[in-house]
């Protein structure tokens, strides 16, 4: 555990001032509060969760946010919010529904 607190200390840290800010909504409630997915920290903001990060491959951490969280609604980066055709692209990471996401886990 502690391991994992030291490696959020440190991308915390890491994290650059013209970092990106990414934001995606779960279509079901997720039940972690914060987690290192990819080159980012994803912390839950009421049903949103939200992330900065210098990493320029949104598809990418989009994609690394359905495999935690689930199926997504919205995904935005700096307030541009994805397309439909980005956002299933996106989701064909989520689990299935015969997988369960950790949203529906525990």
């Amino acid at each position: 555990m502690s391991r994992a607190l030291a490696v959020l200390a440190a991308l915390a840290v890491a994290v650059p001032a013209s970092a990106a800010t990414y934001s995606g909504k779960p279509a079901t409630p997720a039940a972690e509060a914060k987690f290192v997915s990819r080159d980012i920290i994803w912390s839950q903001v009421g049903d949103i969760y939200q992330g900065r990060t210098s990493e320029s491959r949104p598809l990418v951490l989009c994609q690394s946010l359905a495999k935690r969280a689930g199926r997504l609604e919205s995904f935005s980066v700096d307030g541009r919010a994805f397309g439909d055709a980005e956002l299933a692209q996106c989701n064909a990471a989520a689990p299935q529904a015969s997988e369960p996401a950790l949203a529906e886990a525990n």
